[in-house]
């Protein structure tokens, strides 16, 4: 540990001059602005600036596209808590909370519990990834697919953190998601299915159309429906903001959400969406307020923000560890340092460690200068729930559209988009949850493909043999019962007491 810090102090003061901290910075806010806008994941910021960095150096190259990494898992939660439109897959999670907080005029207090939180579970990853990696990505590298299998179907047992009371209609909304993965190319064979002859649908549903249609534009058409034209004004309330004491109560939400959506993220496939639901299932059954999840509670804000910023230093492990991409962006961050003749691996560590710990100190720098951005910039994104109603959806429309549009440049997409809309308008109009079907849509394929994987490399008992599968399948099983023979148990006994 002493040799890591003594490597990781200069490295530090060189990215303290001005040329660095100018990248970092640039990277930050470029990434914030990609991650707001709906369609721009981070992969896709990450990858449309790499032809800026191809006259930086390796090391500046490297720290300018990790740094809008870092700021664009945190921009999704911008529109996810204003205008209930995630920019980013991960920041689905976040409106849970963010946007019933900004309904009840708090959209200062959502904002600013996310950016803090965005931060802190950077900086807790940073550290994580800095003296942990050797150990954290020898582990992940022994993973089975039974092991992936059982992830999987641990995160959908979250489902019974999302469906509240009626989780009978959140089970229908997440059979949906899971029917809906099914579409495309059989991951084993080859074979096309369920595609109705459109080529387009080969690689399946794109997830990005799915997001924005279910929760962007249906949230446009249910206001249309009920003629929701009225100017919405935050009050005084959207401008106070969290004070220190507000943080310190949720310190241990966001410690363990962010040690979570570290470990989430390190397992390569996993990704900053299994990481924010499953960690916010976590914080959910943990707190003293498990009540008013869904409705407005900053723990919910806290967890999932936490949870898919630290998801960022978790994908960098296997990255930087072993040249395996942890996440969609880690694949493009991949091809980048290719491009600056970078090969990641072990043996970069040896043969270039000025540039592992270079990238080190800007992910701290980098987190710092988020938070910065992000309390100076939440007195500017909390007037976005004050614009006027018609324009402001005209415009999400139009930007819906286009990420739509941006995410395989087809307009298949856009009417895919649609259909999603109109689909996720139907489902609120009649009380069913829209995220479960995105949880299905993002889980059903990794757990179909791991567990035909498993089952071809040993038997159908291989889950239960292996101790970690086994441990996780019985966790999932236990969260999905309990609840249900809690619930069942209360109803009798006022039945009893009612008699």
């Amino acid at each position: 540990m002493l040799e890591i810090l003594e490597k990781l102090a200069p490295a530090l003061g060189s990215m303290l001059s001005w040329q660095p901290l100018l990248i970092i910075l640039l990277g930050v806010l470029m990434g914030i602005i990609v991650g707001a806008m709906p369609g721009l994941s981070p992969s896709t910021g990450v990858a449309l600036l790499v032809p800026f960095t191809y006259d930086m150096s390796p090391t500046l190259a490297l720290v300018f596209l990790v740094s809008i990494y870092i700021g664009a898992s945190y921009g999704g939660s911008i529109t996810a808590v204003t205008i209930n439109s995630p920019g980013t897959a991960s920041a689905m999670v976040t409106s849970f909370d963010g946007y019933p907080l900004t309904l009840q005029g708090k959209a200062g207090v959502a904002l600013g519990v996310s950016v803090v939180a965005s931060a802190v579970g950077g900086v807790i990853s940073c550290l994580i990834l800095i003296f942990f990696s050797v150990p954290l990505a020898a582990i992940a590298v022994r993973f089975h697919p039974a092991e992936y299998f059982a992830l999987a179907i641990f995160g959908l047992a979250t489902l019974s953190s999302i469906a509240g009371k009626d989780w009978l209609k959140a089970l229908i909304s997440a059979s949906l998601g899971l029917a809906l993965s099914t579409v495309g190319t059989d991951p084993i064979s080859g074979a096309d299915r369920f595609t109705l002859g459109f080529v387009q649908l080969s690689d399946g549903f794109n997830l990005i159309p799915a997001l924005i249609g279910l929760f962007a534009l249906s949230e446009v058409f249910c206001a249309i429906e009920r003629r929701d034209f009225s100017i919405q004004t935050v009050g005084p309330l959207g401008h106070v903001w969290p004070k220190v004491k507000d943080y310190l109560r949720l310190k241990w939400t966001i410690f363990f959400s962010s040690l979570g959506g570290t470990i989430v993220g390190i397992f390569p496939g996993a990704g900053a969406t299994i990481a924010s639901f499953l960690c916010y299932d976590l914080a959910k059954r943990t707190s003293k307020k498990t009540g008013e999840f869904g409705k407005g509670c900053v723990e919910g804000v806290a967890a999932s923000e936490s949870a898919n910023s630290a998801s960022v230093g978790g994908a960098l492990v296997p990255l930087l560890m072993m040249g395996i991409p942890g996440s969609a962006t880690t694949a493009v961050l991949i091809g980048a340092m290719m491009i600056h003749k970078l090969t990641p691996g072990p043996q970069l560590y040896y043969e270039k460690p000025h540039v592992i710990y270079g990238l080190f100190a800007a992910m701290l720098i980098a987190n710092v200068i988020l938070l910065i951005l992000g309390l100076l910039g939440c007195h500017l994104w909390v007037r976005v729930s004050e614009l006027p109603k018609k324009p402001l959806y005209v415009a999400i429309t139009l930007m819906c559209f286009l990420g739509c549009f941006s995410a395989r440049n087809s307009m298949f997409d856009v009417y895919c988009g649609m259909l999603f809309g109109i689909t996720g308008w139907v489902m609120k109009r009649y009380g069913f949850p829209v995220a479960p079907v995105i949880l299905g849509l993002v889980l059903g394929s990794i757990a179909e493909t791991n567990f035909r994987r498993a089952i071809m490399m040993d038997n159908e008992f291989v889950f239960f043999s292996r101790p970690i599968s086994a441990t996780l399948l019985a966790i999932a099983f236990l969260s999905c019962w309990i609840p249900l023979i809690g619930s069942s148990l209360k109803r009798k006994a006022r039945g009893k007491s009612n008699s």
